[in-house]
C-alpha cells in the first residue's frame, strides 16, 4: 500500500512541477483533480462491547476521476473510480473467519498476536459536487466537495502476527463471506490547493445481515492530495 501511494504521489508532483513551468492556463484547461490520493484514519460506530477495537485503523483510498465543469461558475460534477483499502485492529482478540457458524466470531485471541487485524478491499466509484474558488488555476485557492461514493468487495481477510521460538509467524485467512458487497458513503473535503482533509461516513452495514453486529458503519478522517 505504500508503495502506490509513493507512486501516485512522485507522479503527481512531477506533472505539477511540469504545469506550473508553462504559463497561466486559461479556464478552458484548468486543473481538474483527475487524481486524489487519501490516507486516513478508520473506526467503527455502534461498536458492542464483545468488540475489542484497538490501535489506529488505517485507509488509503486512491481515485481517477473526471470533471464535469458547471458552465463558467465555481462548481463542477466529478465522478471516478478507483480503490479503497482499509484495516482495522484488534485488542487481546481475534476474528473467526473460517468456521462453519452462521456469523462472524470475535473471540479471545487463543495465541499471544503482537499485531491482529482485518483489512477490507473495495473497487469504488466517488461522485464529487465540487466549489474551487480559483477557476484558472485550482492548483491554489479554497477547494470543497461533497459527494457519495460506491463500493463493491473485492477481498476480506484476518492477519494475525505473532512469534514462535523466536521465529515470526504471519496467519492469514482470507473470506467474503461475513462482509456486505456493497457499501455506501457520504463524502466531504475541504482545503487549499493541492490539500485537504476528507472525511466519510459508510452509511451501508458493514456486515450482512445475520452474518455479525448489527448498525456498524465505517468512519474516515484524513488528508487528500489531488490534482492534475
Amino acid at each position: 500500500m505504500n508503495k502506490v501511494a509513493l507512486f501516485f504521489g512522485v507522479l503527481l508532483m512531477t506533472l505539477q512541477a511540469n504545469a506550473q513551468s508553462k504559463n497561466k492556463s486559461s479556464y478552458a484547461m484548468p486543473s481538474r483533480d483527475y487524481v486524489m490520493l487519501q490516507a486516513g484514519y478508520e473506526t467503527w460506530t455502534n461498536v458492542p462491547d464483545s468488540i475489542k477495537i484497538t490501535g489506529i485503523g488505517r485507509a488509503f483510498n486512491a481515485y481517477l476521476c473526471y470533471d464535469f465543469p458547471i458552465m463558467k461558475s465555481n462548481f463542477s460534477f466529478a465522478a471516478g473510480l478507483g480503490v479503497g483499502i482499509s484495516n482495522v485492529y484488534f485488542k487481546n482478540q481475534q476474528i473467526i473467519l473460517n468456521d462453519t457458524a452462521t456469523a462472524i466470531q470475535f473471540i479471545p485471541e487463543q495465541v499471544d498476536y503482537k499485531r491482529f487485524k482485518l483489512t477490507t478491499t473495495y473497487v469504488e466509484a466517488p461522485f464529487e459536487l465540487r466549489f474551487f474558488e480559483n477557476k484558472e488555476n485550482r492548483n491554489i485557492g479554497i477547494k470543497a466537495a461533497i459527494g457519495l461514493k460506491v463500493g463493491a468487495l473485492v477481498s476480506s481477510h484476518t492477519k494475525g502476527k505473532r512469534t514462535l521460538n523466536n521465529k515470526p509467524i504471519i496467519e492469514k485467512v482470507s473470506t467474503k463471506r461475513y462482509i456486505e458487497t456493497w457499501r455506501y458513503a457520504l463524502t466531504g473535503r475541504v482545503g487549499w490547493g493541492n490539500f485537504s482533509v476528507y472525511g466519510s461516513y459508510y452509511i451501508s452495514n458493514l456486515f450482512r445481515i445475520n452474518n455479525g453486529p448489527e448498525n456498524i458503519h465505517p468512519i474516515q478522517l484524513g488528508i487528500c492530495l489531488s490534482g492534475l
